[in-house]
């Protein structure tokens, strides 16, 4: 045999799992940490997701919803950590679901995971063009009043090819600017919160902010605020703004091929990612909404945050805090790229994927270059919608919502978290014959997997509902630039994964496929027994 190289627990386990050490393993457990932190990322969901939750219920759809919906999710996040430390491939959710459940399993979880990703990235470098454009108004008169879907959209573009061009660069440079997007995030929120504390001239009481309800849908449930209606249907609506802001957290699980010490790190990654920015995004949310001048004006502006800084700032001040959200996006934006690259990069190398060979293929570097281009093209042509203007109140006084955008942010939330809960229940079905990594549940996991799934299962199903009367079929008002076409995206996706299965995938996908050479008479990787004699095989240097 020749000569032989020692591996690392890394490289062992991940043997194990039927692959080679292909990626470039130099992400430190800060920087895993820090890539699911920026997907997260407080300046990001927590002010272009706020008016969902203004609009459908109002303060306390914050006050009260935030908390109590980050609870839920972080019963989640330890789900998926216990099952990233047992697993920790760059496939992540879709390797879960393969090996826990088959083929089959995997291939849905795989698509549906991929699906939310590339949302996640349309919806958040979309996102961050708004805000650019917002920024930019606060300081040109000529530029706001010159304002337009389409300069937006041309916005949007210009930032996914940045984004691109980043991923495209070397992993260890993505690391980097990760760990700086950190202390971006913390720093940034930090100044946002201080400066809306000591710079508005009043503040609501506690009462108000805990206590005052909005129904600013356009006629759900009668406009009313009172009601099963208004507590049923329109303040979960509202529960949109933490679901999509603490949500691919996955990340940490796609890049634990680049993770040292990864059984450990990518399962810290994901609760710790969760659990920070859920406090963090809470005190956030807190000072904006005690920073509200004036509530019915909010409403009557759509919500949205930049209402509320116009009200409690200075032009200058509004400014600072919309670049401040705006370069947290972009970094978010940057993060998602990566993560839905390797995911992409990893599903394709075990040829789930058409034009697989393309989308698996590294660069000199150990980047998935095509991976990164052919998901910023994807995310371009589900984001079109959004150059459709749809205004749910009246040419006098207009509310201009960007429905469109909170349907690509209901594909995201929906894709991501049923992949999520596939696995989850399927590891709850395995019971004691699921083999634990270092990080483990224990018991818990019996009543922690039950109430992860059931909580997706509930939000999935409020998330393709009409956002407004106007977008329900039937109703006299109906149009469809007020549907939300979530379900529409959604429905037809599950279809061609349906029919892309029973016609073709199950006669030739079997699932993840080993990238390793295994020596004579063994079948799979589970047989592997990594001790010396077999280290030539594991790395590729035996002797033919």
């Amino acid at each position: 045999m020749a000569d032989q190289k020692n591996l690392s627990e890394d490289e062992q386990l991940l043997a194990q799992l039927g692959y080679k050490q292909e990626l470039s393993r130099t992400w430190s457990g800060f920087s895993n940490f820090a890539i699911s932190f920026s997907i997260i990322s407080i300046l990001a969901g927590c002010f272009t997701t706020y008016g969902v939750a203004w609009n459908n219920g109002g303060p306390i759809a914050i006050s009260w919803g935030w908390p109590l919906i980050s609870a839920f999710i972080l019963v989640i996040g330890f789900c998926m950590s216990e099952l990233v430390s047992a697993y920790p491939t760059s496939g992540g959710i879709y390797w879960w679901a393969a090996k826990l459940g088959g083929a089959k399993a995997g291939y849905y979880t795989g698509w549906l995971n991929l699906i939310g990703l590339i949302a996640v990235i349309a919806s958040v470098a979309y996102g961050c063009a708004t805000f650019i454009d917002l920024a930019l108004g606060t300081v040109s008169t000529s530029w706001a009043e010159g304002y337009s879907l389409a300069r937006v959209f041309w916005m949007f573009l210009v930032v996914l090819v940045a984004v691109a061009a980043v991923n495209i660069f070397s992993s260890h440079l993505l690391a980097v600017l990760n760990n700086i997007s950190v202390w971006w995030h913390v720093a940034g929120a930090a100044v946002v919160i201080l400066i809306l504390i000591f710079l508005p001239d009043s503040h609501l009481s506690i009462g108000e902010v805990f206590t005052t309800r909005v129904n600013n849908t356009g006629g759900l449930n009668g406009g009313d605020t009172n009601g099963l209606g208004f507590w049923f249907h329109v303040l979960p609506l509202g529960f949109l703004l933490t679901q999509y802001t603490i949500t691919g957290f996955d990340a940490s699980a796609h890049l634990s091929e680049e993770t040292q010490g990864a059984a450990n790190a990518a399962a810290r990654g994901i609760w710790q990612s969760i659990f920070y920015s859920a406090v963090g995004g809470y005190v956030l949310l807190l000072a904006f909404t005690f920073a509200v001048q004036d509530i019915d004006g909010v409403t009557s502006g759509g919500g949205g945050v930049a209402v509320i800084f116009s009200q409690a700032l200075s032009t200058g001040w509004a400014g600072t805090v919309l670049f401040i959200a705006a370069i947290g996006q972009f970094f978010c934006s940057m993060a998602c790229m990566t993560s839905c690259s390797r995911m992409l990069f990893a599903f394709s190398r075990d040829g789930a994927v058409p034009g697989a060979q393309y989308w698996s293929k590294l660069s000199a570097t150990k980047v998935p270059v095509n991976a990164v281009i052919v998901s910023s093209v994807v995310a371009v042509l589900i984001t079109i919608p959004a150059l459709i203007e749809v205004n749910i109140g009246t040419a006098e006084a207009p509310i201009i919502v960007p429905t469109a955008f909170y349907a690509v942010v209901s594909v995201a939330v929906i894709g991501l978290y049923v992949a999520f809960a596939i696995p989850i229940w399927l590891r709850l079905r395995a019971g004691d014959r699921f083999v634990p990594g270092s990080w483990t549940l224990g018991s818990k996991y019996k009543w922690m997997c039950w109430v992860a799934v059931l909580e997706i299962a509930v939000i999935s199903v409020y998330f393709i509902l009409p956002v407004t009367p106007a977008g329900t079929p039937g109703n006299a008002d109906f149009a469809w630039k007020f549907v939300n076409y979530a379900p529409i995206l959604l429905g037809a996706s599950l279809l061609a994964l349906w029919a892309g299965w029973h016609l073709s995938a199950k006669h030739w996908f079997t699932g993840p496929k080993n990238t390793i050479d295994l020596p004579a008479g063994v079948t799979s990787a589970d047989e592997i027994k990594l001790e010396h004699e077999h280290k030539g095989y594991l790395t590729g240097e035996h002797d033919a």
